[in-house]
């Protein structure tokens, strides 16, 4: 009989998770609210169907590993490096900033320094999981916002992680502590933290590497997933027997296998176990709610949330204004980084934190971070309508103000940017080329502008407007927008103008080709993925860029691409991802 009563909460957790996922997709909700709501209803405080036991302990402790596990998938060096002014200077301040203004808050309230910290640092974390969701939906992963969200959102699951070790140590050593106390715990956080990470640098070169490599060679799938569960849990166990937390080891895991060629596979391996398990961490976190309380607090709730998202609105915008963002592009991650995070619900939960602030703001806090998941999408659509607002103050024309003058003109000039001139503006930004865009349609030219690209509005083909453009001082020419009754009309007078301009232009068919060809221009068909990389690999070859840069460049891109896609279609279709 022992055995039934074991099994009893694993069948009542994954039938209710069923129902929550079910119900919530046919809605249009999130499904963690689902998970949340639905634990709440056969918690304790509502019709008791189950309680906390060592099973759904168990359960709720592994679903955080393998959160961990697989944000630590999503993280390498490389992409540190590549991301490494936003990652290292923009992601710390915002998180100084917004730490300090919720600890602040914290300390108003009664709280100790100890869980200023604490909740300051969980409150100045974001959702990886929505906001990659929403950039992806919205086709702004490769745009300058999409770029530096995703880069502070990097340094955030970080810093997470710190957080965590601070937060274990505290409890392993008491929650009162003093000012010298405070600053000891956290030296040997950073410390462990730092040791941490070098080892699973080196065991993740030097063993692991080749550890699938040789897997590799047995081509059994089975052997990978197996493999994976290893990895994950005896790295959790390791951080947890060396006085670590067990989230520590999850991350260092998925940060080793991240190293290796092996990453997707290993990714597409572990996910039904992350989203089975993270979905019953979230059913246990609603368990702990009294739907009473909440009720009764419902006013506590609707401050708390604006008090989250007009802080971390105010605050992001303003760290970005700082690293020379524009006043659209700031206002547009200040909105998109505004929510709460997953790991919020992680924090919250441990004993300490929970005694702290106790049961009624436990479940305000935890309503109001899931309510603020749910808004998302609907913050990221208020940013970027306030970004073209306040765009549309630049004046609707070409002056002196809006490009170089013929004196600074850059030698290239970027004509058009949809999704074509964004891929080729992209590639001249990775590889510091400087270059002037500017885009004659007046709504692609305000979205450009919010999501933090410099581009001015006018049309280049106006020959009145060729003086102040100053193609005389440009070497080349990029159109990424077809016209060919246009193009043909006036590349006789540029050629007699302007006869060393290169004018590349980006068309989709080999009859294209030929008509383009025809009239003077170098036309380079769109046939890879994602479009417009082919023109910008040839771009990048006319301005004298290395080619194995230009490879690196595009196999990076292609990646990035290819894991939005993958990215976006399972958050439509998954459990944990609203």
């Amino acid at each position: 009989m022992y055995e039934v009563h074991a099994l009893e909460p694993i069948l009542i957790l994954l039938s209710v998770g069923i129902f929550a996922i079910t119900l919530m997709q046919r809605i249009g909700l999130s499904t963690i609210v689902g998970y949340l709501i639905a634990g709440m209803l056969i918690g304790p405080y509502s019709i008791g169907l189950i309680h906390e036991s060592e099973t759904t302990k168990l359960l709720a402790d592994l679903g955080v590993v393998f959160l961990l596990f697989d944000i630590g998938l999503h993280f390498s060096l490389s992409s540190i490096w590549n991301a490494r002014r936003d990652i290292l200077g923009l992601g710390p301040l915002q998180i100084v900033l917004c730490g300090l203004a919720f600890g602040a808050i914290a300390m108003a309230m009664g709280l100790g320094p100890e869980y200023a910290v604490i909740l300051g640092g969980a409150f100045a974390l974001s959702s990886t999981a929505v906001v990659v969701q929403t950039l992806g939906e919205r086709g702004q992963q490769t745009c300058p916002v999409g770029l530096t969200g995703t880069a502070v959102l990097i340094f955030q699951d970080i810093f997470a992680i710190f957080l965590l070790i601070f937060a274990a140590s505290l409890e392993i050593g008491g929650s009162t502590t003093t000012e010298s106390g405070l600053a000891i715990i956290v030296f040997l956080a950073v410390l462990k933290a730092v040791v941490a990470f070098i080892v699973a640098v080196v065991m993740g070169r030097y063993a692991v590497k080749p550890l699938f490599r040789f897997l590799a060679t047995t081509k059994n799938e089975e052997i990978f997933t197996a493999t994976a569960l290893l990895v994950v849990l005896a790295t959790a166990v390791a951080t947890g027997g060396a006085g670590l937390s067990l989230t520590l080891g999850a991350f260092l895991g998925g940060m080793i296998i991240s190293e290796t060629p092996y990453r997707h596979v290993i990714q597409t391996e572990a996910k039904p176990f992350r989203h089975l398990l993270l979905g019953f961490f979230f059913i246990t976190v609603g368990m702990s709610l009294d739907w009473r309380i909440l009720i009764g607090h419902w006013a506590e709730i609707l401050v708390f949330l604006f008090a989250l998202i007009a802080i971390k609105v105010l605050l992001v915008s303003a760290a970005a204004r700082i690293f020379g963002w524009s006043a659209p592009g700031s206002v547009q991650l200040g909105f998109l980084l505004a929510q709460g995070s997953e790991l919020t619900f992680v924090i919250i939960a441990m004993p300490m934190v929970r005694e702290a602030l106790g049961e009624g703001l436990v479940g305000v806090v935890i309503t109001g971070i899931a309510t603020s998941l749910v808004l998302t999408p609907t913050l990221a659509t208020l940013g970027n309508r306030l970004a073209r607002i306040l765009r549309q103050r630049i004046p609707d024309s070409v002056s002196s103000d809006a490009l170089l003058s013929s004196a600074t003109a850059t030698p290239l000039l970027v004509f058009g940017m949809g999704d074509v001139g964004r891929m080729v503006v992209d590639a001249l930004e990775a590889h510091d080329l400087p270059y002037d865009a500017i885009e004659m349609d007046h709504d692609r030219f305000l979205a450009a502008s919010a999501d933090g690209y410099s581009v001015a509005f006018g049309d280049p083909s106006d020959v009145r407007l060729m003086g102040t453009l100053a193609f005389a001082q440009r070497e080349t020419l990029v159109v990424t927008i077809i016209r060919y009754e246009v193009a043909k009309a006036l590349m006789p007078i540029m050629l007699d103008r302007y006869p060393n301009l290169t004018r590349f232009i980006a068309v989709d068919t080999e009859e294209d080709k030929t008509r383009f060809e025809a009239v003077g221009m170098r036309p380079i068909v769109n046939r890879s993925f994602p479009r417009g990389i082919d023109i910008a690999a040839s771009v990048l070859r006319n301005q004298h860029v290395d080619e194995a840069k230009i490879q690196t460049w595009m196999q990076r891109v292609q990646e990035r691409a290819l894991q939005a896609a993958a990215d976006l279609e399972e958050s439509r279709t998954v459990a944990v991802t609203p």
